[in-house]
């Protein structure tokens, strides 16, 4: 499999070394088992992804969208008889 942070040079990202998965990347489908370990294949690093919030990456990850709250204009919803 070919690593999209090698160059002609060795490894190009921080370090020169991809990490390996954290434990909230278990059931992933972007994982990659080689013999050193599981690795991330789209991300080099997981663990800063997952710093924050959930991963962008993550396909076992459903994300909901919410539903944005309009907000209703008190005179006018008087008007209206809402």
């Amino acid at each position: 499999m070919e690593c999209p942070f090698m160059a002609a040079t060795g490894c190009s990202y921080r370090g020169g070394v991809c990490y390996k998965i954290v434990e909230k990347c278990e059931g992933c489908g972007r994982i990659v088992e080689v013999t050193s370990g599981s690795y991330c294949s789209a991300c080099p690093e997981p663990s800063v992804k997952w710093k924050i919030k959930n991963c962008n990456l993550a396909t076992h990850v459903a994300t909901v969208p919410t539903e944005a709250k309009v907000k209703i204009n008190p005179l006018k919803a008087s008007k209206r008889g809402v």
